[in-house]
């Protein structure tokens, strides 16, 4: 099976280089790394080139202009793009423990997608890590939030994961689907720009469609970077079109993968060195 990690990024090199140095030092290396870029400056670019040098996969950057907050589109460019069977999404801001793609492998299955979760870290331990990559969160480190992420245990693991159609918890940072699912969904929305909601009706749809939720708890770990968080927008207009996604029982979403398969036909180039 080939596995793509899609990570997408804005302007926050920093923490992109902790998240892309965290996946080179997998147990299991995914096949590829696509890093999609909602309009990043040339700073993020050069961070990829940097990290591509000695990158041990293919790594591809797929950059889109800066035209306000398009996390669906620049989401779905990159699974239009995926040579992967199965597709991780990842936010770039969650720095992975090194069993984090092979444990994704061990729970994917037909008919499921996986939603992970993530240990939240403040200010101060990001501060840390970004400083020095050596720096990880473990089940005694200062300044983190659910603790109860940072333990690894599979045959815990195997018991949460039992498939169902849970609605709670649903986040985009951490989650596995088959490339085949998201094409038959038709990918992210793309009418829902701005914060929030997208990775909600994806799955919302995704459930329409028969598929079931498996939750990796205690396994997949990934740490979350602190930044400020936009969440609590009043009247968010995302929350209209996820009610009529659930009102009308949609399967496929109307602008989504499909109108970047066609740019994405020939794969887009590796980022790293000729000779790598």
């Amino acid at each position: 099976m080939r596995m793509t990690v899609a990570i997408i990024t804005y302007n926050w090199p920093a923490a992109l280089e902790r998240v892309l140095e965290s996946l080179a030092r997998q147990t299991r290396l995914p096949d590829e790394v696509i890093v999609t870029d909602d309009g990043s400056t040339d700073e993020t670019r050069r961070v990829i080139e940097r990290v591509a040098a000695t990158f041990p996969v293919r790594l591809v950057h797929l950059w889109q202009p800066d035209d306000g907050a398009r996390m669906s589109r620049a989401r779905n460019r990159a699974i239009a793009a995926a040579s992967g069977d199965y597709i991780i999404i990842l936010d770039g801001d969650m720095v992975a423990e090194p069993h984090f793609v092979a444990d994704h492998e061990a729970f994917a299955t037909r008919g499921c997608y996986v939603q992970g979760s993530r240990v939240l870290s403040d200010e101060a331990l990001t501060r840390r890590m970004l400083a020095d990559e050596s720096v990880r969160a473990t089940f005694f480190t200062p300044g983190i939030e659910r603790r109860r992420h940072t333990l690894r245990m599979p045959w815990l693991a195997r018991w949460y994961a039992k498939p169902s159609q849970k609605t709670r918890g649903i986040k985009s940072c951490n989650m596995g689907f088959w490339r085949e699912d998201l094409l038959a969904l038709n990918g992210f929305n793309e009418g829902m720009t701005g914060w929030g909601r997208e990775d909600t009706e994806l799955v919302t749809r995704a459930f329409h469609a028969g598929l079931q939720r498996r939750d990796l708890r205690f396994s997949a770990l990934a740490t979350h970077l602190y930044h400020r968080t936009r969440k609590n927008i009043v009247d968010n207009p995302n929350d209209r079109i996820l009610d009529e996604t659930r009102r009308l029982g949609l399967v496929r979403c109307e602008i989504g993968v499909d109108q970047h398969l066609a740019e994405f036909a020939t794969p887009p180039p590796d980022a790293r060195p000729a000779s790598a």
